[in-house]
């Protein structure tokens, strides 16, 4: 049984993924009205990625943000993890892909040093955490001082007026396109309850303050349904700096 609200359980969020991941992008198109890969592109956009910068696409599914990194800064060094091996036996098959090096790892749990990324973005991953913070400070340990991070996701809607039919389209028309198109509606059920169990857009940037983060930004898109953020790792302090340190 796939979690109602919250994911209570990596394993179950790992074997969804992997059952619905042949159909993924394409119900993704559909469900968004073909939308996502605008706010994909703005999502990784805004990074501003420079050459020879280091970036890591963050559960990275079939590879989105990692591909499109690659086509905006082809001279960084593009990294993608997921933790679902079918996610990323489709992502190795795109078109580019063999530019990009696939890692099948636990957003939780990064096989990466600390400070060792320039930049980093995550699409549609942290509300399928089942520990949020430790996905958060993952991200802020493997980040340089001055990194960057971008996280586009779906939120509650917060628009008071459009609010119901956000909430009728999300319980009762995804699901439904999730039982004609993947013949998953369980699957399909879950993108809704996560949604309405996840953090507003408000309460995101506060945990990502007490992650480290600093200097962030938000837009919201699909009448309040999708935030995207962006944040700077804060810079150590002065007295932690090396050219700092007492002879």
């Amino acid at each position: 049984m796939i979690p109602t609200s919250r994911p209570s359980s990596g394993s179950q969020v790992q074997e969804m993924f992997s059952r619905i991941a042949a159909r993924y992008d394409r119900l993704n198109r559909l469900m968004t009205w073909g939308r996502d890969r605008a706010w994909r592109r703005e999502t990784i956009a805004e990074i501003r990625l420079a050459p020879g910068e280091r970036f890591l696409d963050v559960g990275c599914g079939t590879g989105d943000l990692a591909l499109e990194a690659l086509r905006r800064q082809p001279d960084a060094d593009i990294i993608a993890c997921d933790f679902t091996a079918a996610m990323l036996r489709l992502a190795r098959s795109r078109p580019g892909a063999g530019q990009v090096a696939w890692v099948l790892a636990d957003a939780t749990h990064l096989p990466f040093a600390h400070g060792s990324i320039d930049a980093l973005a995550s699409g549609f991953l942290l509300r399928n955490l089942v520990d949020l913070t430790a996905g958060l400070s993952e991200q802020a340990r493997v980040l340089r001082p001055g990194g960057r991070l971008a996280a586009l996701d779906t939120t509650p809607p917060q628009i008071r007026l459009l609010a119901p039919f956000v909430r009728f389209y999300m319980a009762r028309v995804i699901p439904a396109l999730g039982r004609m198109f993947a013949g998953d509606v369980e699957a399909y059920h879950y993108l809704p309850a996560t949604t309405q169990g996840f953090l507003p857009p408000e309460k995101l940037a506060a945990t990502l303050r007490s992650a480290g983060f600093t200097g962030l930004r938000l837009t919201r898109r699909m009448f309040g349904a999708i935030a995207i953020h962006w944040a700077m790792k804060t810079a150590r302090p002065v007295s932690e700096r090396e050219d700092h340190k007492a002879p």
